[in-house]
């Protein structure tokens, strides 16, 4: 019967391609520990012949290096916060999730989870303040406390609730799932499972009673109430396949990768035969034996009836084996650099498609911009915790942006001639010159040109004409 830890549907629709990406994340000592999960055994293989096998397989890490490369491509620099952004914000910044992470830093641990799931959450929280002992802002703020980020794993989120408001999907209830450490004893610690379970305005934490005498269940541990009427729940989609749902987006790779690690497994098993040959002997009496080493030597009366040979293997399944992993290497290569490339299917030569260049409006920079847009979300919920207007806006410069940073004289001086010419409006002259990284991309056009407009003259020539 369903109770408080039953999945939605979609959860667990889910969690199949999740198996593989934590697999894959998992290294090779974890690859081993699920056996058959991803090597299988072969028809008539004994066990132990098997686990042998098992025991010196070695993955590939091409997913995970991919993952970590692409993180790397996103956040060549460290985040930048506007100039815009209040000081009590930019404090919060240093150590973001209350736990010693900077923004930049848990921003990188943010994407690279939705990076592996195709989403991830982030939980923008405020401590639990007792009313009876905190009566006012001053109070509240001595005791240190703030708003603060937490990352919530797409696997903790086994359930929620949502309807539609004013055209937008509202989020009304949300059930994540924890794990607590506790102290049992004087020494000894335990780990606790529990339910966190919210709707606007109030939380409970479910945990599974400790009763002998029937079934565990569940029941209510801790409850409050919040001043906040939402759930404050962030979420970043890499690859979204619906409302709190997702997809690995480097799944087909994560695929490829399980298939090379049964290819090479088998691989090397073979190598391990072909290298063996095999002494046969022909003519033996029965009973004789024979010392085979090289201080002993063997004796036979009739050359064409007896004697010894090696059979070798002929070496053409290695071969084999080993174009057929050279070939998912190389797919594998493909898979992981299509997050690289524009969307855009008009013919272009090779080195326009090329699988190590970042281009602008290619997957994963669109993901850099769902990051910048995340992050933005979750600094206006801080604001509005600490009661500001405005929450400021963060800067994620990519390998892209990085890599154009040099002046490109030639465009700027374009620009400068159709503003001259009047060709372009100077809002435009001031979009073309954000572009290129001259002007600040994330100042409004409209201001730079009231700005500019309104600059106080400068007398150049008052100084020199004071000392004559």
């Amino acid at each position: 019967m369903p109770d408080i830890s039953t999945p939605n549907i979609d959860y667990g629709q889910m969690t199949q391609a999740w198996d593989i990406n934590d697999a894959l994340m998992g290294g090779t000592l974890y690859m081993r520990t699920l056996g058959e999960s991803y090597l299988p055994r072969w028809p008539n293989e004994e066990q132990a012949a098997y686990h042998h096998r098992l025991s010196v397989a070695t993955l590939l890490p091409a997913y995970e290096e991919t993952i970590s490369q692409n993180v790397g491509r996103v956040f060549a620099e460290p985040v930048k916060l506007s100039d815009e952004t209040p000081e009590k914000i930019r404090e919060i910044s240093v150590n973001f999730d209350m736990a010693g992470n900077r923004l930049d830093v848990w921003a990188q641990e943010f994407f690279r989870l939705a990076s592996q799931y195709g989403l991830a959450h982030a939980l923008v929280d405020y401590p639990r303040i007792d009313r009876r002992a905190t009566r006012t802002k001053a109070q509240e703020k001595a005791t240190g406390a703030r708003p603060y980020a937490t990352l919530i794993n797409p696997r903790q989120v086994i359930g929620w609730e949502s309807e539609v408001r004013d055209g937008s999907v509202i989020l009304t209830e949300l059930r994540i799932r924890e794990t607590v450490v506790e102290k049992s004893g004087d020494f000894g610690q335990k780990k606790i499972d529990q339910i966190r379970y919210m709707k606007p305005g109030a939380v409970q934490l479910w945990r599974k009673s400790a009763s002998e005498a029937g079934p565990a269940i569940w029941f209510v541990y801790d409850e409050w109430q919040t001043s906040r009427q939402d759930i404050t729940l962030v979420t970043l989609y890499t690859r979204r396949t619906g409302f709190m749902c997702g997809t690995p987006p480097l799944l087909n790779l994560a695929m490829l990768n399980i298939k090379h690690w049964q290819s090479q497994s088998e691989q090397d098993n073979i190598l391990h035969v072909a290298r063996v040959p095999i002494l046969s002997v022909f003519g033996l009496k029965e009973g004789q034996e024979l010392t085979i080493g090289a201080s002993s030597a063997m004796q036979f009366s009739d050359r064409s009836k007896q004697g010894v040979e090696y059979t070798e293997h002929t070496g053409a399944a290695v071969g084999a084996g080993t174009t057929s992993l050279a070939e998912l290497e190389q797919q594998m290569r493909m898979a992981g650099a299509k997050l690289l490339r524009s969307e855009n299917t008009s013919t272009k030569s090779v080195d326009q498609t090329h699988e190590e260049h970042m281009q602008e409006h290619s997957p994963l920079y669109t993901m850099a911009n769902s990051l910048e847009d995340t992050l933005d979300n979750i600094l206006q919920i801080m604001a509005e915790w600490l009661g500001l207007d405005n929450g400021g806006n963060v800067d994620v410069r990519t390998e892209l942006e990085t890599s154009e940073q040099a002046f490109n004289s030639t465009a700027a001086i374009a620009i400068q001639s159709l503003r001259q010419g009047g060709d372009i409006r100077p809002v435009d002259a001031v979009r073309a010159l954000q572009n290129l990284r001259i002007i600040d991309p994330d100042v409004k056009p409209e201001d730079v040109v009231t700005e500019l407009n309104n600059l106080t003259p400068t007398m150049i020539g008052d100084s020199d004409e004071k000392d004559q």
